[in-house]
């Protein structure tokens, strides 16, 4: 026990740890900024700062992580922007290939490299093999398209 009195970084460096596992389990990036902090004071404590000026740093750190940097990380990781480009909702407004005439009840097209059962949207033409056109919208497993973007792929 003498060996961490001599090395109160040590104490720093747990108490960052555990600051650091909570936050794994809460994952609102608070404690993890206060993670930072232990961190700070850590390095005033390797340094040999006394034990006031490793608190005040901690805590200067801990507060500066928590108002510039976790406002930062939340709009990053909460961005409803990012999700919207995952998934099949990533493929409205594509451009697809019509491999078999696209009807308003039947139809194939080739979007994003793979096969697709289509339906025309309300009260678009139907369209024929070669014909490029736009997903409107996607339910279940049907790309809703409209549109002849192109007559066909050599034009």
């Amino acid at each position: 026990m003498e060996w961490v009195g001599d090395n109160p970084w040590l104490i720093w460096v747990g108490v960052a740890l555990v600051l650091a596992a909570i936050e794994a389990a809460t994952v609102d990036f608070v404690f993890v900024m206060l993670a930072g902090g232990a961190l700070a004071s850590a390095v005033a404590a390797a340094f040999g700062a006394p034990l006031p000026l490793q608190i005040l740093i901690g805590v200067v750190v801990a507060v500066a992580l928590l108002l510039a940097v976790r406002p930062w990380l939340k709009r990053r990781f909460n961005d409803n922007a990012a999700a919207d480009t995952i998934g099949v909702i990533s493929l409205v407004g594509r451009q697809a290939w019509v491999l078999q005439t696209v009807t308003a009840t039947d139809g194939r097209v080739k979007l994003a490299g793979e096969t697709w059962s289509a339906r025309l949207a309300e009260g678009a033409a139907p369209a024929t093999p070669g014909q490029q056109v736009r997903v409107v919208s996607i339910q279940g497993a049907t790309a809703i398209v409209a549109g002849n973007v192109l007559s066909n792929r050599g034009e």
